[in-house]
């Protein structure tokens, strides 16, 4: 069995591992997981290194959480940039859509293969999110590839497959999602692993760490022809027939299974000579990721971050942190959307601002928040949602809400409705009713129950909204006011609180 053959079993192994904690968690079978439903994300570097500049601590949870990423980051110290071609489910998909895109002709298939200076660009945005995340905007959600991959999944590929209540589960925007998803698979027939090459971040970090590798691939001069055959299916297009760049290695060993002069071997600490150890990024294009992360965090921040301008439909899931800490932890990666039950989380627009894009929040109208429900802190790998219990969650209020007496029936139209106060799940129920009797159209009476909120019960659930019967803008509305995530910032808690005194 050649070596090719092993990496590409562990390929499918490692997708199908991935694949399976997708639909378990999407099935809402955590309890019955023998590892955790973040197990990818917490294997991550990016993620854990992110994180840990943005939060300026390193969140971690059960026995190891993040830090399993050191396993990553170790492996990477010894074997090179191998993560990237033995385990990313995302890369393997790159890899599986190149290979069905390939050129035909071996010639053609080298020049596709051969570097190009605008690999380096990786580089680039991984300066800039790794910037942003130490001023405090953690972005590197948006094109780290299990991040990217998890959101793709469980917004776009899950509810399209239907396998997942496709006929009622949907989540706003994820057609964009799924359509930048689509755009980059697309691009690997321009450019074969065009993501992994051009954008990756988490390829440029390992890139990077690989400088220092033990093992790398080693090329005799001696017995090199030329032949240029090693890069016919290169993965990383690190120009094995020349000077191997280190840092562009996949270590896919398809250089070595098609020299046909054995001049290409996997050795341990080779000779240096022939080798490109650094990346080649330009210094002028270095400056400008590096600025781009500078500027991208302040600006970020006035278009909405600030708690004065918190936007009252960013409800955030219960046991979440405060707001602006919630920013500096959520990668975007859309495993709490996965599974919650009821379809209320989804990937937010516009309502935290630009940095909050993807970011989840509830949307009353699709679905509520059930009261004995606290999946989605189980599934967040970096604390941004708090694993809390359910006797926790019955003190977590996450916003209140509110009547609008132009739309409600008994208010607004001496119809008769009580679903609200049906609905409410909370005991003492935060709706209460006064009965009034007014007199009809007809002339006759009619006995209303007019419901009104008790913003001290309250817990924001939004029961209430998702079973009102107005079918276009509910007559009772949930927002952000009230929730006590906010209470120990003195500002946001001032701008957030409901009740004086509160």
């Amino acid at each position: 069995m050649s070596i090719r053959t092993v990496r590409i079993i562990w390929q499918v192994a490692f997708f199908a591992l991935f694949a399976w904690l997708a639909i378990a968690t999407a099935a809402e079978s955590l309890g019955t997981l023998p590892v955790s439903g973040s197990l990818f994300l917490e294997f991550d570097p990016l993620v854990a290194i992110g994180t840990s500049l943005s939060a300026r601590h390193l969140y971690h949870v059960g026995l190891f959480g993040l830090l399993w990423a050191l396993l990553v980051f170790l492996a990477t110290l010894v074997l090179g940039r191998a993560f990237c071609n033995w385990v990313c489910p995302y890369g393997a998909t790159h890899q599986f859509i190149g290979w069905l895109t390939r050129r035909r002709r071996p010639r053609e298939r080298m020049d596709a293969n051969r570097y190009r200076s605008s690999f380096a660009m990786k580089y680039i945005v991984l300066a800039a999110f790794l910037v942003a995340a130490f001023l405090g905007s953690l972005q590197i959600g948006l094109l780290d590839p299990l991040c990217l991959f998890h959101r793709s999944v469980t917004t776009a590929f899950l509810p399209a497959a239907g396998l997942r209540d496709a006929a009622t589960r949907f989540y706003l925007g994820g057609w964009v999602i799924g359509g930048l998803l689509f755009a980059l698979l697309a691009a690997n027939a321009l450019v074969p692993r065009f993501f992994c090459r051009m954008l990756c971040p988490l390829g440029a970090l390992l890139g990077l760490l690989s400088r220092f590798s033990l093992y790398r691939i080693h090329r005799d001069p001696d017995r090199c022809t030329d032949c240029g055959l090693c890069a016919s299916r290169c993965e990383g297009a690190c120009d094995p027939h020349g000077k191997l760049r280190k840092s562009e290695c996949l270590v896919c060993f398809n250089c070595i299974d098609d020299c046909p002069h054995g001049a290409l071997a996997y050795r341990f600490l080779p000779p240096s000579t022939g080798e490109v150890p650094w990346p080649e990024v330009n210094g002028r294009r270095t400056f400008l990721g590096i600025a781009a992360g500078l500027a991208f965090a302040p600006l970020a921040r006035i278009s909405g971050r600030s708690t004065r301008a918190f936007h009252a439909e960013a409800i955030r899931p219960p046991g979440s942190v405060e707001e602006l800490e919630f920013l500096e932890r959520c990668i975007k990666c859309g495993q709490c959307m996965r599974v919650c039950p009821t379809n209320t989380l989804q990937p937010a627009g516009l309502e935290a601002g630009i940095e909050g894009i993807w970011t989840p929040v509830h949307v009353m109208r699709i679905g509520a928040c059930q009261v004995h429900c606290t999946l989605c802190g189980q599934v967040c790998p970096t604390g941004a949602i708090q694993r809390i219990t359910i006797a926790e969650k019955t003190k977590v209020k996450i916003g209140t809400a509110f009547f609008d007496h132009g739309r409600c029936l008994p208010w607004a139209m001496d119809t008769p409705c009580t679903v609200c106060w049906e609905a409410c799940p909370v005991s003492p129920k935060a709706i209460f009713t006064n009965e009034v009797t007014v007199t009809g159209r007809d002339g006759k009476p009619v006995i209303l129950q007019r419901p009104q909120v008790d913003p001290t019960l309250c817990n924001g659930c939004g029961a209430c909204e998702h079973a009102c019967v107005v079918p276009d803008q509910r007559a009772i509305r949930v927002t952000a006011a009230g929730e006590t995530r906010s209470q120990g910032e003195v500002e946001a808690s001032r701008n957030r609180s409901l009740l004086l005194g509160r």
